[in-house]
């Protein structure tokens, strides 16, 4: 099963640095909020919570924050009422774009991410015209020196991943979006702590780029991730 490229996750991700922290910070608040309001502040019968408590964590968030966010999603504490959305889109020489967000006023959200796109080579299009391209799947990622090669593509196997890959620090194993939460559980009881877990859209045809649409790319996207209502920002390019 390794090897399959066809169903490695097609997001760029940067580093946690001190000059973005808080930014970070407040965007994993709303997501907490969010996971909070829609499925309880329990997070033993909360997974999606959980994850994201987990991501907070990883990217050191303090604990009353976390705290504070979950009792905000709860309604123990007075806050803003959030919504989620996604935004379809083509960006630079024809790659494929999905951009989700959280927001407490999406007319706002959806203006100012239109205007980021027409400035930076891109294009908003209607509900459904890129979605096509992508299967929503749990990925999760772990550190491929966990174990041997072999180990972890038994792991996989054993867990009820539906598919798994290698890159150069990670093995991406992908899952139905109702297991995802069952086969992260597995690696931990195997001792394996995940690096990510989430549920994210993967390009089902990854599209490989020039040189200069990556660096198009790149902005574009850097633009979009400074966005405070931006959450992830999936796409086909290689």
């Amino acid at each position: 099963m390794s090897g399959h490229s066809h169903w490695s996750t097609i997001k760029y991700k940067k580093e946690v640095m001190d000059s973005k922290r808080s930014k970070i910070f407040s965007k994993l608040a709303k997501e907490i909020t969010i996971a909070a309001r829609d499925g309880g502040s329990d997070m033993t019968f909360n997974p999606r919570l959980r994850t994201v408590v987990d991501k907070a964590k990883d990217a050191n968030m303090p604990a009353d924050n976390i705290d504070k966010a979950i009792k905000k999603g709860a309604g123990e504490l007075e806050g803003c009422t959030y919504e989620e959305f996604s935004v379809e889109a083509y960006g630079p020489d024809g790659t494929a774009l999905i951009i989700d967000g959280i927001t407490d006023k999406k007319t706002r959200s959806l203006g100012e991410i239109k205007i980021i796109l027409n400035q930076k080579g891109g294009k908003m299009v209607d509900g459904g015209g890129i979605k096509w391209m992508f299967d929503k799947k749990g990925v999760i990622l772990i550190d491929k020196n966990a174990k041997s090669k072999e180990d972890l593509e038994i792991l996989a196997i054993e867990s009820g991943a539906e598919n798994f890959d290698f890159d150069d620090e990670y093995m991406n194993i992908y899952t139905k979006p109702d297991e995802l939460d069952k086969v992260r559980g597995f690696f931990i009881d195997n001792g394996i702590k995940p690096k990510e877990a989430n549920l994210e859209w993967v390009a089902k045809e990854p599209m490989d780029g020039t040189p200069e649409t990556q660096e198009k790319f790149q902005k574009l996207y850097e633009a979009l991730d400074d966005h405070d209502d931006v959450q992830n920002i999936y796409t086909n390019l290689q």
